[in-house]
């Protein structure tokens, strides 16, 4: 069977962002009064119970491991946005605007995973689901000492990077349970 990482992440992303766009109807960007630390640990609840899921096996709540990962893509999406659009910029934007927005954020996302996984092979397919949970929390400790730290590094990529990161580790947990 062939592999086609490209088709494979655009159909997770399709699932995603029509969820997205669908609450954005709903809800508006209500999103936007939240700071990125904030969002941060949004992230942070969502890949927790990933690993408690993982972990214990049973869901008490009824959502499964896919609907947190999703939230995890979305939160990611958001948090990017959070950090490049400025804050005197309306709460409440325009869901085309956020369409464009959310296209634009995860294109540039999908490049830099094409770029690492030239580098790595594509070593995430032999990986467990559970590793990239772990890589996913580990992220968000990362961004969370940088965000303690005002947003400072010394040398080490910064907290867009690792959202970036974050969202490709989803994508591809997506991919292994059969989502695309």
């Amino acid at each position: 069977m062939a592999v086609d990482t490209s088709l494979e992440y655009d159909q997770v992303i399709a699932v995603c962002k029509s969820l997205f766009l669908k609450k954005t109807k709903d809800y508006g960007t209500a999103w936007r009064i939240l700071r990125p630390s904030s969002i941060t640990d949004q992230i942070f609840i969502k890949a927790q119970r990933v690993r408690t899921l993982e972990e214990k096996k049973v869901s008490k709540v009824g959502e499964d491991v896919v609907s947190e990962y999703i939230g995890i893509i979305n939160y990611c999406v958001m948090a990017i946005l959070q950090l490049e659009l400025s804050p005197n910029e309306s709460n409440e934007l325009d869901v085309a605007y956020v369409e464009g927005l959310y296209d634009l954020r995860v294109n540039e996302t999908k490049e830099l995973m094409f770029a690492k996984n030239h580098d790595y092979g594509e070593a995430w397919r032999d990986m467990r689901i559970s590793s990239l949970t772990d890589l996913i929390l580990m992220k968000i400790l990362r961004v969370k000492q940088i965000e303690d730290n005002d947003g400072q590094t010394v040398a080490s990529e910064g907290i867009k990077a690792n959202y970036q990161d974050m969202l490709n580790y989803s994508v591809f947990a997506l991919i292994k349970l059969g989502i695309s």
